[in-house]
């Protein structure tokens, strides 16, 4: 199999397995390589029921460079960019890197959202985290002034983004998920459901044994779609793209090709 593949090439058909993210997945160690300097700052906004959203912003060199909204996965934080946004900067991308309310920690990085939610007593499972994303697009848009924003997602959060593109279609400029699943339902409909009304392009990777955790999504989805699955086993979500994981740089080759197909 390529490195990157498109679309067209891939006509397997396989059903989804509805399985969830395991243990091990999630539990993986939160910390990576991370750059000696760091160009961001720490903003916030709030979410549609009032719950304070921490994010970290990460500016380009060109003040109106195209945003991409960085989501985390289960048990994390804004930190799990803390290597990869750096890295998306240099490439030319602003990041906005979100804590959620469902996560915890990385790289040293205390979820503040998470923290908050806990005080104010509201739920913090995965769907929950909904408002969070939301917010971060009005904030990408009308106070970044990014227009059409790209989103990204890691897990859990790579999930939402199906939904996301569903209820913003035609006002994203690209998603990114790294190891979707069809871990929930929203409003008892299922991920690949929303699949089905995205119109911007999309790019799905994961680790190499989990495709059929996200094969139906992908099936589902109309518009322009890639692929990447890794020779080497690869890992779960974002972290993928960590310099001291094996094989991050073909995902990073593969991240590359996609974007650089959006210009």
């Amino acid at each position: 199999m390529k490195k990157y593949v498109p679309a067209f090439i891939f006509l397997l058909l396989l059903s989804a397995t509805g399985c969830k993210t395991s243990e091990k997945q999630e539990k993986e160690t939160s910390q990576s390589t991370v750059p000696a300097t760091i160009q961001k700052q720490t903003v916030h906004f709030n979410a549609a029921d009032g719950l304070p959203v921490t994010a970290d912003y990460y500016p380009a060199k060109e003040a109106d460079a195209p945003l991409i909204i960085l989501f985390h996965q289960a048990r994390f934080s804004r930190g799990e960019y803390l290597e990869i946004a750096p890295k998306l900067n240099a490439m030319g991308y602003r990041c906005l890197a979100i804590d959620q309310r469902s996560g915890k920690e990385a790289n040293g990085i205390e979820n503040e959202t998470h923290k908050e939610a806990l005080k104010r007593d509201l739920p913090t499972k995965y769907p929950d985290a909904i408002p969070d994303l939301e917010a971060a697009i009005a904030y990408a848009q009308n106070e970044l002034k990014a227009k059409n924003p790209i989103i990204w997602g890691s897990s859990y959060s790579a999930a939402l983004t199906f939904y996301l593109g569903s209820k913003h279609a035609g006002k994203l400029k690209a998603i990114l998920a790294f190891s979707p699943g069809e871990y929930f339902e929203i409003g008892a409909k299922s991920l690949a459901s929303f699949a089905q009304d995205i119109t911007c392009p999309v790019f799905i990777t994961s680790a190499k044994d989990e495709r059929d955790n996200w094969q139906a999504i992908y099936e589902a989805v109309p518009s322009e779609k890639h692929f990447f699955l890794p020779e080497t086993a690869g890992k779960h979500g974002s972290k993928a793209l960590w310099a001291k994981h094996e094989g991050h740089e073909a995902y990073w080759e593969a991240v590359e090709a996609f974007l650089n197909g959006l210009k």
